[in-house]
C-alpha cells in the first residue's frame, strides 16, 4: 500500500461553508481518511502551517494582510494548492466590500453604531486590504472548485482523484453558487 497523502484545508475570508460541505461528506470523509493524514485544519489543533502538504484546501478570499501571508506560505508549502469555493475562486460575498473599501467600511461597521463611543480596533486585528481579491490574483492556484459553497459530493469527487494521483475533470459536477 502506497504511504498516506498529506491534507491541509485553510479558512481565509469566508463563512466556512465549504468547511461546512466537507463535514457533509459524513461516512465518505471516514473513508477518505484512510488515504491522507490531516495536517492542518481549523477541524483540528495544529497552528502552523507545516512543510511539505500534498493537498491544500482553501477556502475564502484574500482580504487581509494576515490572508495574503498565509497564502504566500501555503502555496510555498503545498504541492497541490486547490480553490476551494465561490470566495476563494472569485471573491464572491467577501469582495462586496470592494466598490466602497476598507476604511469606509470599518467606519461604518465600527463607528456607526458605536455612536459617540466610535473606535476601529487597532490592536489584534489584521489590518484589512483595500480590495478582496481571489486566490488566483496572488498566487498559482493547480484547482478550482467552484460552488457557494460546493456539494459534498463535488468536493468528494475532487478528495477521491487527488488521493488517487488524478486531476479531477469537474465540468459537469461543480459550478458557481
Amino acid at each position: 500500500m502506497s504511504e498516506k497523502k498529506t491534507l491541509a484545508t485553510v479558512w481565509l475570508d469566508g463563512c466556512s461553508g465549504c468547511h461546512m460541505s466537507l463535514l457533509d461528506m459524513d461516512e465518505r470523509l471516514i473513508e477518505l481518511s484512510q488515504q491522507f493524514d490531516l495536517v492542518c485544519s481549523p477541524l483540528v489543533d495544529q497552528k502552523i502551517f507545516p512543510p511539505h502538504v500534498d493537498i491544500t484546501l482553501i477556502e475564502g478570499a484574500i482580504g487581509n494582510e494576515e490572508d495574503l501571508e498565509k497564502i504566500h506560505l501555503i502555496r510555498e508549502r503545498t504541492r497541490i494548492l486547490v480553490s476551494l469555493g465561490d470566495c476563494a475562486v472569485t471573491g464572491n460575498v467577501s469582495a462586496l466590500r470592494n466598490p466602497f473599501g476598507a476604511d469606509a467600511v470599518l467606519r461604518r461597521v465600527y463607528g456607526e453604531p458605536a455612536g459617540t463611543l466610535a473606535q476601529v480596533p487597532k490592536i489584534g486585528l489584521p489590518r484589512l486590504l483595500n480590495r478582496v481579491r481571489p486566490l488566483h490574483d496572488y498566487v498559482h492556484v493547480d484547482l478550482f472548485v467552484p460552488g457557494c459553497p460546493p456539494s459534498a459530493d463535488s468536493i468528494y469527487m475532487v478528495l477521491s482523484e487527488l488521493l488517487a494521483g488524478r486531476m479531477p475533470d469537474l465540468s459537469g459536477v461543480a459550478r458557481f453558487g
